[in-house]
This record gives structure tokens, sequence and C-alpha cells, in this order.
């Protein structure tokens, strides 16, 4: 590589870098990864009094009491942030939570309509935000009609 290539490619570099350092010292967020309909315990920094969730359509996250933690369930698939905040109301810290589909999930797109399987060894409907309005309606009445034959079955 010539030498005025070279110049340019190691100026366009630490620009980019210079571009994507986090402002004013501060650190960037750490990211948490959560699977849909799974729940992952975390742990808060001292002090942390208050927690404040970006998006709620994304996770449920619950404090636990006296543990300086919380319980992290991935609701929907996307990504939202965590703050932690302190009992003067400054941040203590910041997390990016992203919420993805197990190894075991699987996608089928028609069209536009769209339906969700748990693969396990064999593939099985599951309900997950998202799914075509025909498809989720039968995937929820094939497991109230299982849940109720299971509860009025002989003891």
């Amino acid at each position: 590589m010539p030498l005025v290539s070279r110049t340019r490619f190691f100026t366009a570099a630490a620009l980019a870098a210079a571009l994507l350092a986090p402002v004013s010292g501060a650190r960037a967020a750490d990211t948490i990864n959560v699977l849909l309909d799974q729940a992952k315990i975390v742990q808060l920094p001292p002090g942390t009094s208050t927690i404040v969730v970006g998006n709620p359509v994304v996770v449920d996250v619950t404090m636990l009491k006296g543990e300086n933690k919380v319980v992290i369930t991935g609701k929907g698939f996307g990504e939202t942030n965590l703050i932690a905040v302190d009992a003067r109301g400054e941040a203590l810290g910041e997390s990016v939570i992203r919420v993805a589909a197990g190894e075991k999930h699987l996608i089928v797109q028609r069209g536009l309509e769209r339906e969700s399987y748990h693969c396990d060894p064999r593939c099985q409907p599951t309900v997950s935000l998202g799914d075509a309005t025909k498809f989720l309606g039968e995937a929820i009445g094939q497991v109230s009609a299982r849940n109720g034959a299971a509860s009025s079955a002989p003891r």
C-alpha cells in the first residue's frame, strides 16, 4: 500500500474511533443478552434504589429486595436500556438489553404472515408477538384445550 493511501487509511480509522468513542469520558453501556421468554438475574451497581426501563414491552425487570439484583425477563424481540439510579436521582450505570430468539426458535414468514415454532426435537407452534392473528388464535386455542383436558383428568 503506498504511503499516501496508508496515511489516509489511518487518518480515517482514527476519525472513526473518535466518533464512536463515548462522550465526556463516560464509559459505554454494558450489553445484557436475554432470550425471549427466559429470565436472567443481573447484579446492580451498589447504592441502586430505582431502576428505569426504556421499553417495558421488550423486557420485564423486577428488583429483588435487599439483594441489589434484578430479574430480567425477555418479553419481546428487540433492544432497550436499563438505568440504575441512586436515592438522590443520580444515574449509577446503564446497560443495553437485547432480546433474541433461542437457537431452537424458528420463525416462518409466509408473505406478510408470520408463524413461530419451538423446535426441540420436533417443531411445535408457539405464541410470539408479531405472529399472524389466525395462527396465534389457533395456537392459543390448542394450548387452552390441552390445559383444559389436563385439569379435568381424574387424579
